[in-house]
């Protein structure tokens, strides 16, 4: 009996070592390079961030202004390109008129002197709207960027002819699987190299189609995000990686990542391997809401040496802390 004991602790033991030489990170090759920075919106002004929800309207609690930049316009972009960002993130919206308007909200009504849902207006009209109409700091008593944002809603089209050389995250706002066969068609019609600097997410449907149409673009959907983190959390362990993190894009909030089987190397070599662009986020803090890396203290918290990429809401401060 007590020898069966024996060789069962030594059997143990032994798979115990060799699960732990399998997802050390001490073990594993460091990628070299600088972390590739993320700006969420471009240069935006910020808001306060308590209780957000899907629907909130941003612009009605904006912070005090340090800065006169509308997000998701050309002007937002070049800011945070000049800041530093390797990536920017933009929303689209179809329209009417067969185009893709860069825009956030699901309706006009909360930023702009406009009023209707995004997708049912024609963009030679949403082109006459003012996007800062509507900000303010102080309750309503005052509203900065009106008449500075006079025919700043750009399209997809101008923001890709714009910026040819640079990256972009596309968000895709609906649940529409027919805006996914719209979005592919534009896609399908840029060079393969331009798609490899290009990275889709959204709402599963439109996803999953761009996924069957465009197969090389890198995508992330609601569906693909908790597919690839359960299951790399519950197998990740034995070097299988869930089909949901191969040629994706992967958010890791930053107080989720050290339970990451082999975080940081090994986790990130295998996510590389399998075409995964991995991203960390702030805090996941129980709700559908994650903050960005937006402040050096955040910054600090990643590993040493760290060169994958960091999702920032101010990259006029990340992106100066990194220089």
């Amino acid at each position: 009996m007590g020898r069966t004991l024996f060789y069962c602790a030594g059997a143990f033991a032994l798979a115990a070592a060799g699960i732990y030489l399998n997802n050390s990170s001490l073990l594993a090759e460091h990628r070299p390079g600088k972390p590739v920075l993320l700006a969420h919106r471009g240069l935006a002004q910020r808001f306060d961030e308590t209780d957000l929800k899907n629907d909130t309207c941003t612009a009605s609690r904006m912070l005090p202004p340090k800065h006169d930049y509308l997000e998701n316009t050309i002007r937002s972009m070049q800011a945070g390109f000049a800041a530093g960002a390797d990536i920017v993130e933009i929303d689209v919206h179809p329209t009417t008129d067969g185009q893709f308007a860069v825009f956030h909200d699901w309706t006009l009504d909360c930023r702009t002197d406009g009023h209707g849902v995004t997708r049912e207006q024609a963009m030679a009209d949403m082109k006459k709207l003012d996007i800062g109409y509507r900000y303010t700091a102080d309750g309503g008593k005052s509203f900065p960027f009106r008449g500075r944002g006079l025919g700043m809603m750009p399209t997809l089209a101008e923001v890709l002819s714009t910026f040819p050389n640079r990256r972009f995250l596309i968000n895709v706002k609906s649940r529409d699987p027919s805006e996914g066969e719209k979005l592919a068609a534009v896609l399908i019609g840029l060079s393969t190299e331009r798609r490899a600097e290009i990275i889709v997410y959204g709402g599963d449907e439109p996803i999953d189609v761009i996924r069957r149409r465009v197969p090389d673009i890198k995508t992330a959907s609601r569906q693909s995000l908790k597919g690839c983190l359960t299951g790399y959390i519950g197998y990740g362990w034995t070097g299988l990686l869930p089909d949901a993190c191969k040629q994706r894009m992967m958010l890791v909030p930053i107080n989720i990542a050290p339970w990451l089987w082999g975080w940081p190397d090994r986790f990130l070599n295998r996510m590389q391997d399998a075409g995964t662009e991995v991203f960390v986020l702030g805090p996941y803090r129980g709700s559908d809401f994650s903050t960005g890396i937006d402040d050096t203290t955040q910054l600090s918290q990643l590993p040493q040496n760290f060169s994958a990429g960091i999702w920032t809401n101010d990259i006029e401060a990340i992106g100066k802390a990194m220089k």
